[in-house]
């Protein structure tokens, strides 16, 4: 059983900036502060890390448990009128081939679709479901699992597994987003990594994270249904990184990055390790 995941801002729609403005209006609304959002680096973070980022901006300190709960609920009112806004003036779409590739997947038997997204639950749905692409996922992880993003990927696959009633390896959940942090996320939780470069991630960083498989969008579906292992590769070898269309660059990976893959692949497991003890100390 293959488990595939989809980040959903720039992976699989573009909602034209409803997410931010919804919240910004919080904050204003909060603090009186305006255009908060334009003031952090929120590339690829969780709603939990956005949410806490841009009330530290505001406020100067780290929002309450009651607050953060209370800019939940004011962004989730607010974010479906602002996709409608996005909508009505032509900045909501979807990523090319978007739809074509999820139709393939979820009717094959032999995988499960998934959400692997830093957007709340609620909002990933508002989200998406202008787009018609929602029907396509049966379960996901969401940011507000976690702010950590490879723990709400992880807590998919404990979804998935329960759906599935088996026992998911990680060799077998595919990962696909479109910054470096969804790269690097996929990584440390052990899961093959994919990116699309029409989102809305920097395509330098996205580079250096070393995904394995890197692409403009969906419009050509044989190298990700390769890379899925769900067809066969053409020129009859198994190649671990692609670059569209259909170019190994292993070889020229150094080059392109300035890492050698095997010290990427080092700095993982340190960061899995440090992440085993702090998980530890905190018991």
């Amino acid at each position: 059983m293959k488990i595939v995941l989809f980040d959903i801002d720039g992976t699989l729609i573009k909602a034209g900036g409803a997410g931010g403005r919804a919240l910004d209006k919080v904050i204003k609304d909060m603090f009186g502060v305006e255009h908060a959002c334009d003031k952090v680096s929120w590339q690829g973070c969780t709603d939990k890390e956005n949410f806490s980022l841009v009330f530290k901006y505001a406020s100067g300190k780290k929002p309450s448990a009651r607050q953060f709960r209370e800019m939940e609920l004011q962004y989730l009112n607010l974010l479906p009128a602002e996709v409608k806004r996005s909508i009505r003036s032509g900045n909501y779409s979807r990523l090319n081939g978007a739809e074509k590739f999820l139709a393939k997947l979820s009717g094959r038997r032999d995988v499960l679709v998934g959400l692997g997204t830093g957007n709340l639950k609620d909002g990933a749905f508002i989200k998406l479901e202008p787009s018609g692409l929602l029907k396509h996922f049966a379960f996901g992880g969401y940011g507000c699992d976690s702010r950590h993003r490879s723990e709400v990927l992880e807590k998919a696959v404990e979804r998935a597994g329960r759906l599935a009633g088996v026992k998911i390896s990680p060799r077998e959940v595919f990962v696909i987003g479109d910054t470096h942090r969804d790269v690097e996320a996929a990584k440390e939780a052990g899961y093959h990594s994919a990116a699309v470069l029409e989102g809305f991630g920097d395509r330098r960083l996205i580079m250096r994270s070393n995904p394995e498989l890197l692409a403009k969008d969906f419009s050509r579906l044989k190298p990700w249904l390769i890379w899925l292992g769900l067809e066969k590769d053409p020129k009859g070898v198994r190649r671990g990184t692609y670059i569209c269309p259909d170019s190994p660059i292993e070889h020229a990976h150094y080059g392109r990055t300035g890492l050698d893959l095997r010290d990427i692949e080092l700095g993982m497991k340190r960061l899995r390790e440090a992440r085993k003890k702090v998980k530890g100390r905190g018991k």
